[in-house]
């Protein structure tokens, strides 16, 4: 499945912008965050490097394309989502951004690529501690191991404690919301809403046993703020995922 403009038109630029907005709001350093992210892949593909990169969970804003294609015009990318709302987002985005003619679009999840295509790297942001069970996010990461080459990096960023286990942080959480304007009954509503929605790792150590499981060698963290975490794991060239 290709990108089309067409697509793109039937989504209201203003719902991406909000998106944006809100997103920008629950992860401090929202924008750092994928800079970062853009300069480890840099800094393992070479600057100028050509390159295809692999973005899991691309829907919504697309970030990580807009970010890293910016920065390094020979990359291409490889847009991967189930949800066709979600990647309407990120088709809007990419348009607005002139990326779309460097995307390639799949609607549907790892495992639906073809299995001799290999990329050269592959980011994962925001969509791990969304997946249920230790199981499914270990299925996920091999998904993605099976897609790379060889000593390829891989981009991991999302929560990575158990919320119950840092309270301290979730009223920090909480009146981050406060202080954009959010009423202390809307920053419960959204409290309750990550706690009942979301299964992160129990801890940074849990995500390298993860990672490790998948094929992949120990994680570079890079970014962190409050529950949210950022790191960069290399897949083994011994293992077979």
């Amino acid at each position: 499945m290709s990108a089309s403009s067409t697509s793109v038109q039937k989504f209201d630029l203003a719902r991406a912008n909000e998106y944006q907005a809100q997103s920008r709001i629950a992860l401090a350093g929202y924008d750092a965050c994928h800079e970062l992210a853009a300069c480890m892949l840099t800094a393992m593909l070479g600057a100028g490097s050509t390159a295809r990169v692999l973005v899991v969970g691309a829907g919504g804003g697309a970030q990580e394309i807009v970010t890293a294609g910016l920065l390094e015009p020979n990359w291409r990318f490889t847009a991967v989502d189930p949800s066709a709302p979600m990647m309407d987002i990120a088709l809007a985005n990419l348009e607005q951004k002139g990326l779309v003619a460097r995307t390639d679009i799949h609607l549907g999840y790892v495992d639906g690529l073809p299995p001799d295509q290999l990329f050269d790297a592959a980011t994962l942001i925001g969509v791990l501690h969304h997946q249920p069970g230790g199981e499914a996010k270990r299925q996920l990461l091999r998904s993605i191991a099976s897609r790379l080459k060889p000593g390829a990096p891989l981009i991991l960023a999302g929560n990575r404690y158990a919320y119950a286990s840092q309270p301290l942080l979730l009223v920090a959480w909480g009146e981050r919301w406060r202080m954009q304007g959010a009423t202390a009954e809307e920053v419960q509503a959204k409290l309750g809403k990550i706690l009942e929605g979301a299964d992160p790792p129990a801890s940074e150590e849990v995500v390298a046993e993860l990672l490790a499981d998948a094929g992949f060698e120990r994680p570079t963290w890079f970014f962190s703020s409050l529950f949210w975490g950022a790191c960069l794991a290399k897949r083994a060239s011994d293992h077979l995922a």
